[in-house]
């Protein structure tokens, strides 16, 4: 039994969507969960520390206890990340000075200015995200050792280096 889409469509309007819902959430995009998940530092200067966090050991993390992690395909300290890839793998942006938290460095605190003109945290030199799935979840890391969007997503260790173990 084939119904046109645009009667489908007329008829979820005109009831307001109550007699929709046979199918249609499954056609919504999930990309805006990503962007209202995604933590904003952008007015506290943000801050940069480090946690315990699962198997990985001590790893940075922001201030609210957030972890926050390298890709592998950013160089010279510039990201590598827009678009869809900022949908999924937030930058951690600030509009002042990043400040080090408990066991970081604040030698190795920097920013580097993204293609939309926002700054974003550096670490050892390398631009810091979140993982949208991990949310605002203190010590989730469910970006841990993860390749998308053609490298490898890693937590930081206080050094500045990714910390390889306990990936997915």
């Amino acid at each position: 039994m084939a119904v046109p889409v645009a009667a489908l469509a007329a008829a979820a309007t005109a009831c307001g969507g109550s007699a929709g819902s046979h199918g249609a959430h499954a056609h919504r995009p999930a990309v805006p969960v990503a962007a209202t998940s995604a933590p904003n530092t952008s007015n506290e200067g943000g801050t940069i520390a480090t946690a315990k966090v699962g198997n990985l050991g001590q790893v940075l993390v922001d201030g609210e206890g957030r972890t926050v992690y390298l890709f592998e395909k950013d160089q010279g300290g510039k990201s590598s990340c827009s678009g869809a890839c900022a949908a999924v793998w937030p930058p951690v942006t600030t509009t002042g000075t990043p400040h080090a938290g408990t066991d970081a460095k604040a030698s190795k605190l920097g920013t580097t200015t993204r293609s939309d003109g926002k700054k974003q945290v550096t670490y050892g030199g390398h631009p810091l995200y979140y993982y949208a799935p991990d949310g605002a979840v203190k010590g989730s890391a469910k970006g841990q050792g993860l390749t998308q969007f053609g490298a490898g997503w890693y937590v930081v260790s206080s050094a500045g280096q990714k910390v390889e173990k306990g990936g997915s």
